[in-house]
């Protein structure tokens, strides 16, 4: 059977296989979302609940990608598409 183990605050710690049908102490065959970060194991909802705070999840959120060569350029170009338009100012 495949576990997943959790800590003394039900923290994720990892996972493993055992030969029995019965679940190790601090231990789920739950497996959480993987879009959860920290993963907290809730035994009354018997769930994955997300343990990491807001301010870490944006602390690891990948800087947005600066614009292409050829992004800046068709800007340009619609900059100056515009200025035409607009009369030249």
């Amino acid at each position: 059977m495949h576990v997943l183990y959790y800590d003394k605050n039900f923290l994720y710690i990892g996972e493993g296989y055992i030969d029995s049908d019965t679940l190790p102490p601090n231990s789920t065959d739950v497996v959480p979302d993987p879009e959860i970060i920290t993963p907290r194991f809730d035994k009354k909802k018997n769930t994955w609940v997300e343990a990491a705070t807001d301010e870490y999840k944006d602390s690891i959120k990948p800087d947005p990608p600066s614009p292409s060569e050829i992004e800046e350029v068709r800007k340009q170009i619609a900059d100056l598409y515009y200025l035409i338009a607009m009369g030249g100012a």
